[in-house]
């Protein structure tokens, strides 16, 4: 039943309103529609700088450490650059990518990945010439139109490493053991799922076997293993669909049709990760999402309280055919990628369930002033300061000295540097202990030295 609301009488019918001085007229009014952000996009805010900053220093800091050198590629690449290298029948390729045409008619995509986007600038800049391996990181955003999940977004970054030029499998350790390390610095402890592919002629036996397996028990398996078994039958190992698990767990595995070769390579990867004390997983379905692997192929897995979560935060392997598929010259080369977003997600569950509190970093000297011009060359000293070394707070929103001091002793910054207008004409400066009370008047070109004093930093 439809309510009808009881009508009012408005006073004002009937009555000539008068204009408002300055007001727009109705029929100028327009409505203003409010714009959220794409499904599966997001917005980083001030308050996450803290966990993506300490996630950018750590890659940074053991980029540096294991001498890889920064790469940035474009996010827009030709549509093509990825149905080659990560192949048709994966999800990626068939369900994921942004594809669309500019206005040149050329088939273009945002990048879904950075592997291939870097082999790409590994050919066309004759980084062969280079001493070799070549070793460089990135850290940028990719976008998979896939469904957004807590951690997950269509927009996502990632922090990767490549290494081409070595097939030593001290070069897949090393790999995993930067991985590793991230999330050690992070404080938060992760296992390493591991397996080996093999080569391609190892690969085209298991997959046969794995058809017929498969094939026996069509009837058991959800739509798209169904639709895999054609296109891509390793795929089948990637099923997260709950009726398709106990099929998967009783398949053949592939370490079975490795050969000698192969088998040498994986065994030394994995004596590099004992030695290590890297914790891991032998896992036979590990095959990773992508066509261009072979032979080590690895996912990082957070522990959490139940034990092992079930989504990776990132993985890798060997790419050893995929420059020279790609027009290069014949390059041993592997790789990893992390997720940030959804590591940063693990990060923040990991700090509340065990109470731990990121550390902040306090500003060490605040400037409070009172003023026009104290405002002014407050700043001038502020400006003059950024390569001192200290940590300065300030706030020119807030006139009033009192309100100015009371955010410093709430951030328990240790001193206040306060200037008025007596000290701009004097050129001195107020240096008040914000625990003891106690002021010192010194002159405005000293006071970065006082400060470093008293924090015994000179």
């Amino acid at each position: 039943m439809v309510k009808i609301k009881k009508f009012v009488k408005d006073k004002n019918i009937g009555k000539e309103k008068k204009p408002v001085a300055g007001a727009l007229p109705a029929s100028a009014v327009k409505s203003k529609k409010a714009y959220n952000s794409l499904r599966g996009m997001h917005d980083i805010l001030p308050r996450e700088e803290k966990y993506w900053k300490t996630c950018f220093h750590s890659a940074e800091n053991l980029a540096e450490h294991f001498q890889f050198g920064r790469i940035e590629t474009p996010i827009l690449e030709e549509a093509g650059l990825f149905v080659r290298s990560i192949g048709r029948g994966t999800d990626v390729v068939d369900k994921e990518m942004y594809i669309f045409e500019d206005n040149d008619g050329d088939k273009v995509c945002l990048r879904p990945e950075a592997t291939a986007s870097v082999v790409r600038a590994f050919i066309n800049h004759g980084m062969f010439n280079y001493p070799q391996p070549v070793k460089v990181w990135y850290w940028g955003q990719m976008f998979r139109h896939d469904r957004p999940q807590a951690g997950r977004y269509r927009q996502f970054h990632q922090v990767g490493f490549e290494n081409f030029g070595d097939k030593d499998p001290a070069a897949d350790a090393e790999l995993i053991l930067i991985a590793y390390n991230i999330y050690k610095d992070l404080g938060v402890p992760v296992e390493i799922h591991i397996n080996s592919i093999g080569n391609l002629e190892e690969r085209g036996r298991y997959r046969a076997e794995l058809l017929n397996y498969y094939r026996g028990r069509r009837a058991y398996l959800c739509d798209d293993c169904k639709a895999r078994l054609s296109k891509n039958p390793l795929r089948l190992l990637d099923c997260k669909e709950t009726q398709c698990q106990p099929i998967k767990e009783e398949a053949p595995q592939i370490i079975d049709w490795l050969g000698e070769e192969s088998k040498k390579h994986f065994m030394r990867v994995l004596e590099y990760l004992d030695e290590l004390a890297i914790p891991y997983i032998l896992r036979s379905s590990l095959v990773r999402g992508l066509d261009y692997y072979t032979n080590t192929v690895f996912e990082v897995y957070p522990i959490t309280g139940e034990g092992t979560a079930q989504s990776a935060l990132g993985g890798g392997g060997r790419y050893d055919l995929l420059v020279e598929e790609m027009g290069g010259r014949p390059t041993p080369a592997v790789g990893m990628a992390l997720g940030i977003e959804r590591s940063i997600s693990v990060w923040k569950q990991y700090n509340d369930t065990n109470k731990i509190e990121m550390p902040v970093k306090r500003a060490e000297v605040f400037f409070a002033q009172l003023g026009e011009q104290a405002r002014s060359r407050t700043m001038k000293i502020i400006n003059d300061m950024r390569k001192s070394g200290l940590k300065v707070g300030f706030n020119f929103f807030k006139n009033s000295l009192k309100s100015q001091l009371e955010l410093a002793n709430n951030h328990k910054i240790p001193f206040a540097v306060i200037l008025g207008q007596k000290e701009v004409q004097d050129g001195t400066a107020i240096i008040r202990d914000m625990e003891s009370g106690v002021q010192e008047i010194v002159d405005q070109k000293k006071v970065e030295s006082v400060i470093k004093k008293k924090l015994n930093k000179a």
